[in-house]
């Protein structure tokens, strides 16, 4: 019989677009090799434009980007990927728009809200928010006149300077406020300290690494790096920003103020991005922490200050249980996501409900209890509300009655899950409904069934270039063939068998001695004297 190990191969395989704990070896080993095996392959692209991105190579991340949408302009990952690099060069508003087309493409996916948040909060800061600006319609258009007549009298009074060297003017670098500058760095502003007075040192930027590069090429690149960031901090929250926020944060504690509906929006949307980040950047117990400071704040404002109070306290609670099954605290986990349905339940919110019985379902699986998970994701399955959702739906509910060894339920809800992925159109969910139905399959001793739909997982395997998956399924496949061959072999015995029985059942045995009994009969009478 096959076990449960392809299962988990394909699941791993779904998780590949993490990043690795070392940016050289995913740019080295995934990105280069990959495409060699494949150019132009849209992942692939993507996940090297990420390393290029995380190395601070804005431009040939966004080259990867746009190549990863030259064949397909509704790539979810690429959009993501393209509008991330864009927001990291600075160009906020452009970031904004594939946000938006991403959003709209994939309005499940939270990393696109979140980017849409953070986009249009850069852009506020860098240009204000438009109820900031009043326009008045006072005056003439003089000033333009006599704005123009005074650059020309600088161009004539200007005496052009004589060219420094290329290198002296990039030591000097862009003149900036020092203390705007140690705000912007922040600790870093030290290490950009430290490096300047390197290249005070004439002795050590002359000599040369191992590889040929000059020591001051290496300074002079980490200055420039800095700089960048700097700017790019400069543009995406601007020193009058952190002020207004430092502000607003000191304010929030203030007893007996009534806080404005905009400071509040503020203070939840930005408290529920951080929650959010630091669980999708492996940090649990701080994301954990986050959420139930907020818990608690929100829990002591009125209704009157946030009028869907009861909605965002169970969103809380459902980001708190999620951290704790990142933490493997699986008990309090549950609690936390049954606290969630409960005031899901009591305010009426469906898509709350639906949201903490989708949780609850997926810590019973986790812990073994795949009965308890089959009861709640089977109450969930009114509430789901488009294919690709009840696809996911169904597969874990079949996987949970494989693992109780039902294998006609599990081998329905598979088949009901790659109805729903093929109306989805989605091809790497039609290989895991494909898989559990000839595993199904398989248990239920069908093995002809299941060898074709073992071949069918394979073609899509093939289709998605999931090598991972191809050989999972090679190793399952010859495994059922084995099966189907000697279950023919069996038949073919039993068939002989039953044919050799048929020639030599009791009534045949009568019959034959009857004949002998007659034919002996007759040779006594015609011998017999007359």
């Amino acid at each position: 019989m096959l076990d449960l190990k392809l299962s988990r191969v394909l699941v791993c395989a779904r998780c590949a677009d993490k990043p690795t704990t070392s940016l050289t070896e995913c740019f080295s080993v995934f990105a280069f090799q990959a495409l060699q095996l494949q150019a132009g392959n849209k992942h692939c692209l993507v996940a090297r434009s990420m390393c290029y991105l995380k190395l601070g190579d804005t431009e040939n991340s966004l080259r990867d980007a746009e190549a990863s949408l030259q064949n397909d302009k509704t790539f979810s990952k690429g959009l993501y990927q393209k509008a991330e690099t864009l927001y990291t060069m600075g160009d906020f508003e452009f970031a904004l728009v594939y946000y938006h087309r991403g959003h709209r493409l994939r309005p499940e996916l939270q990393k696109f809200r979140l980017g849409i948040q953070k986009a249009q909060e850069a852009i506020d800061n860098s240009v204000g928010s438009p109820s900031s600006v009043k326009l008045e319609n006072k005056g003439d258009l003089c000033f333009l006149s006599r704005q123009a007549e005074s650059k020309k009298v600088k161009q004539k009074l200007q005496v052009k300077a004589p060219k420094k060297d290329q290198k002296q003017q990039s030591k000097v670098g862009p003149i900036r406020n020092e203390k705007t500058e140690r705000q912007l760095l922040g600790e870093l502003y030290a290490d950009k300290a430290y490096l300047e007075k390197l290249l005070k040192d004439a002795d050590l930027i002359k000599s040369s690494t191992k590889y040929g590069m000059t020591v001051e090429d290496l300074i002079l690149g980490g200055i420039n790096y800095l700089d960048t960031r700097t700017e790019f901090w400069q543009q995406q929250k601007p020193i009058y920003a952190r002020v207004r926020d430092r502000k607003l944060m000191q304010q929030r504690w203030l007893p007996e103020r009534k806080r404005k509906p905009s400071e509040v929006a503020r203070y939840i949307l930005k408290s529920m991005e951080e929650i959010d980040m630091l669980l999708t950047s492996s940090c649990p117990e701080a994301s954990c922490k986050k959420a139930e400071h907020v818990l608690k704040t929100i829990q002591s404002w009125s209704e009157d200050e946030i009028p869907n109070k009861n909605e965002l306290i169970g969103n809380l609670y459902s980001c708190i249980g999620n951290a704790q099954i990142e933490m493997g605290q699986m008990g309090a986990a549950l609690q936390s996501h049954k606290m969630d349905l409960e005031i899901a339940r009591e305010n009426d919110l469906p898509d709350a409900v639906s949201r903490a019985l989708d949780n609850m379902g997926r810590v019973y699986a986790r812990i073994g209890k795949f009965q308890q998970a089959i009861d709640t994701w089977e109450e969930k399955i009114p509430l789901a509300k488009t294919s690709l959702e009840k696809t996911w739906l169904f597969h874990e509910i079949g996987r949970c009655y494989l693992e109780l060894d039902e294998a006609a339920e599990a081998q329905d809800y598979g088949e009901k899950s790659l109805q729903s992925a093929e109306e989805e159109g989605d091809v790497e969910w039609q290989l895991n409904a494909s898989v559990l139905v000839a595993q199904a399959q398989v248990k239920l001793q069908d093995f002809q069934s299941a060898v074709m739909n073992f071949e069918k997982a394979l073609e899509k395997a093939k289709l998605i270039h999931n090598d991972a998956a191809q050989q999972a399924i090679i190793i399952a496949l010859d495994d059922a063939n084995k099966d189907f061959i000697e279950e023919l072999r069996a038949e073919q015995r039993r068939e002989r068998l039953e044919s050799f029985r048929g020639t030599n059942s009791p009534g045949n045995w009568c019959v034959k001695q009857h004949r002998k009994f007659c034919f002996k009969s007759k040779i006594v009478k015609s011998s017999s004297p007359q």
